[in-house]
């Protein structure tokens, strides 16, 4: 496990400081950057990144150090601040990928938890980029939902047991439960309610996301936000609720020979989670960044819609329109329906146990069929325990990187398994408005650009959305120079807007195990795709323009800037040499909040590891029910369609499975 020594703590101030230099009103980088949430990011990797990590600070502690960029040969902390800058800059641009990777580690870090706010009390960073902070406090409620607490060693029985709480899971287990079926809900994460949503980022992305929100490939060239908590990604997501585009399902339903996508029982399936989930465009307003995506567009002519949102009891007041701006660090008003609100509830009612902070290790196999799980049952307030399921049937929903991970750890060896990892891979390109944004508040994401999502006569392209802006986030998506020019740009964040290029990826990556059981993520962006996204890049600079933007920032580690006056850019033909640029891992900023297909669904047992069943080709009685079972990517926000996708299962397995009578827990 990754230790901060105090050699190693005095490397991670100094770089903090170089990042970070003080200013008028605002502190160096090391007194706004917790060394034990420092700490703490390092060790939710796994080991490898783990030893890498102390490598890259060793490394940094010994005046070798100055042969990786030609000067003084001394200890970064003992060189000049002058000095530290310029290896860093260095480092950023060097043709070495181990050097890139391990600035835009130690980067990323550090900005996002001096800006997030890793220490108590209010950061005067938040002052100085004009942000409020956390919004109106949610009303102290009870839980809801109780969930099960071992103390000791522990076997449960029950007719199915659910691995995940998400759009997948969520939904079987209380399909399933309301069905008269004993469903027990095992959780990686923890179970969050009210007030438990703090809505401070590093506070919610270190409780609410996988891997404390550092999750990224395993060159580092893509950060990687997934949901790990109760809920799953529907407590985090950002409350798109998309159906799946029908040129996409009758892909998946030829190609792969899985006809039931364009069959009535899917839609049928789709229409019974929208009804759950209250999906409307009934929202009064847009913010800052939405708006323009929507003026924008308009005035060039391009589609753009609405998108329907999973929320309900929304009176358009200001105190909800800010309170939506924090949905993504979960919603602690209840507005948003995720399966937090709406399935988990229904199991709950019929039934089912829910248990959190419980890892399952492996799925257990009797008499040639799924038959339950290893878990460890780790809480914040005690010792961890070991939970045996003994199960009739196993359905396995922990999501595109986890759910092959686990089926890997258990012994499946199909070929395809964990391959086709498809994550939407996306760029943020922002702009400076004359007049305030303040992003951060209203609905993250409610104006899409479908303008551009079918290029050149293929399934392929990109969308154009909008991210939530919170400062820890937005300082490690803004490209970093110098510590005086991220400075300056992160005093405009009020005026900032971005939007997203959000591509349909054709070509997909990996999901392999280490020695440990831990995933490991491999992915490289074909040049068909970076095509695609940066077709998208030229289209948001555009838009931004023409809703008024006067800079652009364009989305390379080399920050290229176009101005705009009048409604169009000054210099449109600069556009022309983004493709020019280094384009390898961690020259620029690459995102995914959405991974899918790395356990695919299909008629195809030799290519596709899950039959059209939801049940795995390898082992019976062992199904999933999330996005690793997408045939291809889904081109637009997964949400709905995993759900949709899960509902169906579910039927299937309420037509096969027989009620048996209730379990109960063995000790």
């Amino acid at each position: 496990m990754f230790d901060l020594t105090p050699a190693r703590a005095a490397v991670v101030r100094a770089v903090a400081d170089t990042l970070l230099p003080p200013a008028p009103g605002l502190p160096a980088g090391s007194e706004g950057v917790d060394l034990d949430q420092f700490a703490a990011a390092v060790r939710a990797q796994p080991a490898g990144a783990q030893a890498e990590f102390g490598q890259l600070l060793d490394l940094l502690g010994q005046p070798v150090v100055g042969l990786t960029w030609l000067g003084p040969l001394r200890p970064f902390a003992q060189l000049s601040a002058a000095q530290r800058e310029e290896l860093l800059q260095s480092w950023a641009a060097s043709r070495l990928p181990p050097l890139r990777k391990g600035f835009q580690a130690l980067r990323k870090l550090c900005l996002f938890l001096y800006y997030g706010g890793s220490r108590p009390g209010r950061p005067a960073a938040w002052d100085a980029l004009g942000y409020p902070g956390p919004a109106d406090a949610p009303t102290d409620t009870a839980r809801p939902l109780e969930t099960l607490r071992p103390r000791v060693d522990t076997t449960y029985d029950c007719d199915v047991l659910v691995v995940g709480s998400g759009a997948g899971g969520g939904v079987v287990a209380g399909e399933l439960a309301a069905a008269g079926f004993d469903v027990l809900v095992l959780e990686k994460g923890p179970y969050y309610h009210g007030r438990d949503f703090t809505q401070r980022e590093t506070d919610m992305m270190g409780a609410l996301y996988d891997a404390r929100g550092t999750l990224g490939t395993h060159d580092g060239g893509v950060g990687i936000l997934a949901g790990s908590c109760l809920g799953g990604g529907t407590t985090v997501n950002w409350a798109g609720a998309f159906r799946t585009p029908d040129y996409v399902l009758e892909e998946w339903a030829h190609e792969h020979q899985a006809p039931h996508f364009t069959g009535p029982d899917f839609q049928q399936s789709l229409d019974a989670v929208s009804e759950t989930l209250g999906v409307n465009t009934d929202y009064a307003r847009h913010n800052g960044q939405n708006q323009a995506l929507w003026d924008g567009s308009r005035r060039l002519g391009q589609d753009v819609k609405l998108i329907p949102r999973n929320e309900r009891n929304l009176d358009g007041s200001d105190a909800h329109f800010r309170a939506l701006g924090y949905s993504s660090l979960g919603d602690g008003h209840g507005h948003k329906q995720g399966t937090l609100n709406t399935y988990l509830p229904l199991a709950a009612r019929h039934g089912a146990r829910l248990l959190a902070d419980a890892r399952v290790e492996r799925i257990t196999r009797a008499h040639g069929r799924a038959a339950g799980a290893e878990a460890v049952y780790a809480p914040a307030d005690g010792p961890a325990v070991r939970v045996q399921v003994r199960a009739r049937c196993v359905v396995v929903a922990a999501g595109a990187i986890q759910t092959p991970a686990l089926l890997l750890r258990s012994g499946l060896r199909h070929p395809h398994l964990g391959r086709h990892l498809h994550l939407h891979p996306t760029l943020i390109v922002a702009a400076q408005y004359p007049w305030a944004m303040h992003s951060w508040h209203g609905p993250s994401m409610s104006v899409v650009n479908d303008a551009h999502t079918r290029r050149h006569g293929t399934n392929f392209g990109v969308k154009l959305e909008t991210p939530p802006i919170h400062p820890g986030l937005l300082s490690t998506v803004l490209p970093w120079l110098s510590g005086a020019q991220h400075r300056e740009m992160m005093a405009g964040a009020a005026h900032l807007g971005s939007f997203i290029a959000l591509t349909r990826d054709r070509d997909g990556g990996r999901v392999r195990v280490d020695r440990q059981g831990a995933p490991l993520i491999d992915y490289t962006l074909s040049d068909f795709d970076r095509g695609n996204l940066l077709a998208g890049v030229r289209a948001a600079a555009e838009i931004h323009a023409a809703a008024g933007a006067h800079t652009i920032y364009l989305p390379h580690g080399t920050l290229p800037i176009l101005k705009a006056e009048n409604g169009a850019l000054c210099h449109p033909e600069r556009l022309a040499q983004l493709p020019h640029l280094g384009w390898r891992p961690n020259q620029f900023g690459l995102y995914s909040a959405h991974q899918m297909s790395t356990a695919r669904m299909g008629g195809d047992a030799a290519t596709h590891p899950v039959r059209i069943t939801g049940e795995t080709v390898e082992l019976p009685g062992l199904y999933v029910a999330d996005g690793a079972a997408f045939p291809a990517c889904s081109g637009v926000n997964p949400m709905l369609t995993i759900m949709g996708l899960a509902h169906y299962t579910a039927q299937g397995l309420k037509a096969t499975l027989p009620v048996a009578a209730r379990a109960v827990a063995v000790q």
